[in-house]
Parts: structure tokens; sequence; C-alpha cells
């Protein structure tokens, strides 16, 4: 269980924020928390699944944002494939080496893919 659970300052680094700033969006209820003594502890399930505003650190047209971890990286010349995982599903990008490396992306830091296209298609199951 303590694994699952995240400090202010994990949170911040995670998000690329200030700790305070995240303290802040705890109290006014934006970012999921539990309070521990005088301690915040955020669910890192719940972090990761929050919607990409809540962190303040990112400003974009595209409204399909989702964060998660990076779970590998397969370099093929000059692209990468970079398999994010995201609770409960993964999503697989192909990008070129340079921007992984100017990123910094390595297994198991946070990423965050962002999904703009001019059709997404909704599925669910056929009603009988």
């Amino acid at each position: 269980m303590a694994d699952d659970l995240l400090t202010a300052r994990e949170v911040a680094d995670l998000l690329h924020m200030h700790v305070k700033r995240v303290q802040l969006l705890a109290r006014q209820g934006k970012l999921p928390t539990v309070r521990h003594g005088r301690r915040w502890l955020f669910p890192r399930a719940a972090i990761l699944a929050a919607p990409a505003d809540a962190s303040g650190g990112i400003d974009l047209s595209a409204r399909n944002q989702l964060r998660g971890i990076v779970r590998s990286i397969r370099s093929d010349g000059l692209m990468v494939e970079v398999a994010i995982a995201l609770v409960p599903q993964e999503i697989v990008a192909v990008i070129t080496k340079a921007s992984a490396e100017r990123l910094g992306l390595s297994a198991g830091v946070d990423a965050l893919a962002v999904l703009k296209a001019t059709e997404i298609m909704v599925a669910r199951r056929a009603r009988r």
C-alpha cells in the first residue's frame, strides 16, 4: 500500500510543478489526496489518471492528453518505439530518436501521450 501513495514532493516532481502548488491543488480538491497527520498523501493511480490540466504545466489545444509511465523504449536506427503504460492499458508511439533523447525518455519516467486527430471513433458492444 505504501508504494501506491506518493508524497507532495513526489507528485510535484511527477507533474513538474512546485510542491506548494501541489498542496494548494490538494486543498482546493483538484488533486485526489488523503491527509495523514500533517502530510498530504496522493494515490499513485489517481494522480496518473488525473486530467492533464490539473498539473498546470501543459496548455495545448489537443484535449486528449493521457498521463502515464514509459514502459519500454525500442530503438531502430533513427526511430524509437515508446510504449506508455496508461492504467489499465498501454499506448505506443513512434518518434525520432532525437526527440526521445531530448525528452529524456527511459523506462519508468512519467510521460504524456497527446492525441490530436481529425477522426476518433467511439465503439461499444452491439445491443441485442
